[in-house]
């Protein structure tokens, strides 16, 4: 399984939904992912890719990890394991 499955994966999980009704354009509220739901999928991409993710719960907008699409979270977590390597 690559980077981009596996994250889907993961956000399928939170969003109790099936992975091939996730499309890269979607964002985490399309999918119902509340504000907890999206610290429970950091988490988990985190533990997943052992990596560390800057994300501020309480002030998204101001993170250095771009969630506004699910397209978006897999470029970042690429980015965040490319740097690991």
């Amino acid at each position: 399984m690559n980077t981009r499955e596996r994250v889907i994966a993961i956000i399928a999980e939170q969003a109790l939904l099936d992975a091939s009704d996730i499309r890269e354009d979607m964002t985490l509220a399309d999918l119902g992912i509340d504000s907890l739901g999206v610290v429970e999928c950091i988490f988990a991409i985190e533990e997943a890719f052992e990596i560390g993710i800057p994300f501020n719960a309480n002030e998204p907008e101001k993170s250095d990890f771009d969630i506004s699409s699910v397209g978006r979270v897999i470029e970042g977590v690429e980015r965040l394991v490319a740097a690991r390597a």
